[in-house]
């Protein structure tokens, strides 16, 4: 495949653009990138290569939302890095064809990032990013990092610096406080659903398994289980707090929501009605794909065939209160139900924590830019339309955010589907033209009484920046 040189790179000069993390989001504006030649990136990442929820490649999962929402094509479909031209390296475009699959399992997803990561210059992996502050003198931000070796430890420090900044940090496995004191402890059988797979094997042969969490993640999980535990003697307790395990809602205009032009209408609403609407839109992002719910109840019913009923027990409307260890090999969970109020005890050999994944925190990999941060009423980051970190006039450089402004862009924040649109918006942005023509409607739905305005491209806006062809 024939791609772009990259620009080379003075060792002392600044670069255009910094990446401070290598995930799915992060590798999509790499790609974009890539085909502008007059930009300098470079894009850090602690871990040794590319991975992609590798505990939950299940087999037999898919994504959730169409291929075509890979890296790329969302926003530039000629471009190199495609999901298509990936299956053409690999001479697998007519099986593709054949297959008909819309929806591609996980592990196809991760191979086809891998092999972009694999391909793509300027990714540095094992390279850990431990701080940032703003240079006024220079007017540059500073990046320090760590070089780490094979074995993850420290082999020479680093400093770069660079006009703009972009981080995508990710998330990180969410556990519910009463069980985080279990999940700290060697030796104790309670694991976040993150790392399944790896403790797949001894999960298997524990006696009695309790699955806790009731969105995709947990059926995924229950499913596997319950597959491969002999029918009668399951012994699999599966547990959620909301009330029905809920199917995710797929409607056409319900995934209305996961569009650029939803994601617009959000970040014009207040600080307030944000909040609340993330609290109670949980079935379009977080509820189950269908199809799973049809094999989970095909499996369940398969077992009855020939008398009896599987030993398996499904309750939402449950919430863990305290958890306790009994002995060195089991788990006490007080449970609570939240219709009934009635409280009881459940005994357990194993514990998967289905319960989701939360925004990393900025504080940390951004405290030397703190004086200069603006924040909103509850002291997180306030972050403008261009995914921009709203910053102290006196820095002239950006800060842009990926998959950390959910409490500002809504629920399309973790989407796939959005990663090539954000992607190019913050492209747009840095080079203060249209490099990626980006529609200006998207959604049939109009979300708000106003009457919807074509939303002017980052280059058309009044406040134009000086494209960064011209900053050298």
């Amino acid at each position: 495949m024939t791609t772009p040189h990259p620009p080379h790179h003075e060792p002392d000069a600044p670069r255009d653009l910094v990446g401070i993390g290598i995930g799915p989001f992060n590798l999509s504006l790499a790609a974009l990138a890539h085909p502008l030649t007059h930009l300098d990136t470079a894009f850090y990442e602690q871990r040794p290569a590319f991975t992609w929820h590798p505990g939950l490649l299940i087999d037999g999962a898919r994504i959730q939302v169409p291929f075509l929402a890979d890296l790329v094509t969302l926003a530039d479909p000629a471009n190199p890095w495609t999901f298509l031209n990936y299956l053409k390296s690999r001479d697998r475009l007519f099986p593709f064809y054949l297959a008909e699959h819309f929806h591609i399992e996980r592990t196809e997803y991760d191979a086809y990032c891998r092999w972009v990561a694999d391909h793509l210059p300027g990714l540095h992996f094992s390279h850990q990013v431990d701080a940032v502050c703003w240079n006024p003198e220079r007017a540059l931000f500073e990046v320090d990092f760590t070089h780490l070796d094979t074995d993850g430890e420290a082999e020479a420090l680093g400093r770069t610096h660079t006009r703009n900044l972009v981080l995508g940090i990710g998330t990180e496995p969410h556990i519910p406080d009463p069980l985080k004191p279990l999940v700290d402890t060697p030796n104790v059988p309670v694991i976040h659903a993150a790392d399944y797979l790896t403790h797949r094997d001894t999960l298997l042969t524990a006696g009695h398994i309790t699955v806790i969490g009731s969105g995709q993640s947990g059926a995924e999980i229950f499913l596997d289980l319950l597959r491969n535990r002999p029918p009668g003697h399951e012994k699999i307790h599966w547990l959620g707090r909301t009330e029905a395990f809920a199917p995710m809602e797929y409607s056409k205009l319900g995934l209305e929501h996961f569009t650029p032009d939803y994601t617009h209408y959000f970040h014009t609403l207040g600080e307030h009605v944000r909040d609340r609407l993330n609290t109670t839109q949980w079935q379009l992002h977080k509820g189950i794909d269908n199809n799973t719910i049809t094999a989970i109840h095909s499996e369940l019913y398969r077992r009855t065939l020939h008398g009896g009923w599987p030993d398996a027990v499904l309750t939402p409307g449950v919430r863990v209160r305290t958890a306790g260890r009994i002995a060195t090999t089991q788990v006490e969970l007080h449970l609570e139900h939240t219709q009934q109020g009635t409280r009881s005890r459940l005994t357990t050999d194993a514990v998967i924590l289905a319960t989701g994944y939360q925004e990393r925190p900025l504080d940390r990999i951004l405290a030397g830019l703190d004086p200069y941060l603006r924040r909103d009423s509850r002291e997180r980051p306030r972050i403008d339309d261009q995914y921009r970190l709203v910053l102290d006039p006196s820095v002239t450089g950006n800060v842009h955010v990926q998959n950390a402004e959910r409490h500002t862009h809504g629920i399309g924040t973790p989407d796939l589907g959005l990663a090539a649109w954000r992607s190019a918006t913050i492209l747009n942005t840095l080079t203060g033209e249209e490099t990626y023509r980006l529609p200006t409607r998207t959604a049939f739905t109009t979300f708000g009484l106003d009457h919807p305005t074509p939303r002017i491209p980052a280059a058309r806006q009044a406040h134009h920046l000086t494209p960064l062809t011209d900053q050298r």
